[in-house]
């Protein structure tokens, strides 16, 4: 394998990465899951130690980089909140140059954005943004290796993303698809569309001419002939004071059987960054059962690739960090 350009770099955001890095890390972690996949191990990164920092808790983003840092023969370490407390006793300064001194590469879940790019901006090794309030790369790397393994490409590919349109998954999924070309379509009650400004942005700077962002209300624009329909949890970490407002506002965009049929496709998936709301197996779903962002006809039937997309966090993060590390 030649030299990558990602040696010693950050992802903090897909804006940090081109159309090239972003399809060399998916190429690795397609890969990789191959190597996986007949029981081989490429320890390229015996010897490092990676840390794992948890501002905001996770299952995914927690099973998915200590298993791939440990497949790569790292070691993880995990470090919670109550571990770290920024700003309490310590600056974020001084706690970036302390981990950077011991560790080879960091994964930052956290809250504002502004934090974890002060801890890169001083850290001195690859920092990789497991979750902000903006960003959410690491998922989106997911989601595009799901979508080309069922697809075959990424390029004019119609995706429509359902819900909160404002969150950082469906702001990230706007970067990649102005990075590589995507057909994107943002499914949302008005007030809870992206602010149109950033939009024209990421089309100003696409690096793809097939790139495309179409915000909307209207299920018809947005689901004709799409390929995947992409649904997220109403309320996110952090925002329940608001289910009450966002259920009223999102209840009509419940992804069902008939919204699903809204694409005309026989081959559209269903995929969702989890954890979902489809049944009453939880207690925030018991308490509040008109929260079910999807019906578990859709989530548990055929047509679902949410495990397999789960899986792939996995894989990516294996990727990005053999990629910036070891280059």
């Amino acid at each position: 394998m030649g030299y990558s350009t990602l040696k010693g770099r950050n992802l903090l955001s897909l804006r940090d990465v081109g159309a090239d890095e972003i399809t060399e890390l998916l190429d690795r972690a397609a890969d990789t899951k191959e190597r996986a996949a007949h029981g081989e191990r490429v320890p390229v990164l015996a010897g490092r130690n990676i840390a794992l920092i948890f501002l905001k808790p996770s299952c995914r983003t927690r099973i998915s980089f200590v298993v791939a840092a440990t497949q790569s023969g790292a070691h993880p370490e995990l470090f919670g909140r109550e571990d770290i407390r920024f700003g309490v006793k310590e600056s974020v300064r001084d706690i970036a140059r302390v981990f950077g001194r011991v560790f080879d590469g960091v994964m930052f879940r956290g809250f504002e954005h502004a934090t974890i790019a002060e801890f890169a901006r001083h850290a001195g090794v690859p920092v990789w943004n497991g979750l902000c309030d903006s960003y959410h790369p690491t998922q989106v790397l997911a989601d595009l290796l799901t979508l080309r393994e069922n697809f075959g490409r990424l390029e004019g590919l119609p995706v429509t993303y359902v819900g909160d349109g404002r969150n950082n998954v469906a702001y990230t999924l706007a970067i990649a698809a102005a990075k590589l070309g995507l057909d994107l379509r943002v499914l949302a009650p008005e007030p809870l569309h992206p602010n149109p400004g950033s939009i024209a942005e990421l089309l100003a700077e696409a690096e793809s001419p097939h790139a495309a962002i179409t915000v909307t209300a209207s299920p018809d624009r947005a689901l004709a002939d799409s390929a995947a329909v992409y649904g997220d949890v109403w309320v996110s970490m952090g925002e329940e004071a608001h289910t009450r407002e966002r259920v009223d506002l999102l209840r009509d965009l419940k992804v069902t059987p008939d919204l699903m049929a809204g694409t005309g496709r026989a081959d559209t998936i269903y995929l969702h960054c989890l954890p979902a709301f489809h049944d009453l197996d939880t207690e925030t779903a018991r308490a509040h059962p008109d929260i079910l962002e999807v019906d578990d006809e859709v989530f548990e039937g055929p047509r679902s690739r949410v495990f397999e997309q789960s899986e792939n966090r996995m894989h990516t993060a294996k990727a990005l960090m053999q990629l910036t590390i070891a280059g």
